[in-house]
């Protein structure tokens, strides 16, 4: 457990580009495979987000994911990325 102090004063603030950035690193791990499996499903839903923040190279990554997907998968992304969306903000 962290028993220390924070600066606020000295703190750097998170920018806005970060959580696209987050976000797509998301969409790349469960794309690659680093969790032991790939989930094309996750991928897409964490690539799509990423790109509605703005990470234009999210757009094409989505794209691929799509390619190996069936609609109902695509669909099911779709589903949770917009649950997403309603849930966080």
């Amino acid at each position: 457990m962290f028993q220390g102090q924070i600066d606020f004063g000295a703190a750097t603030p998170v920018t806005d580009t970060a959580i696209q950035d987050v976000l797509f690193e998301r969409g790349m791990y469960w794309s690659s495979g680093r969790a032991g499996i790939v989930d094309l499903v996750a991928a897409h839903k964490w690539f799509n987000l990423a790109a509605l923040k703005g990470r234009v190279d999210a757009i094409p990554m989505r794209r691929e994911v799509a390619d190996m997907m069936s609609d109902v998968e695509i669909a099911a992304a779709q589903r949770d990325a917009r649950a997403w969306m309603v849930t966080a903000h």
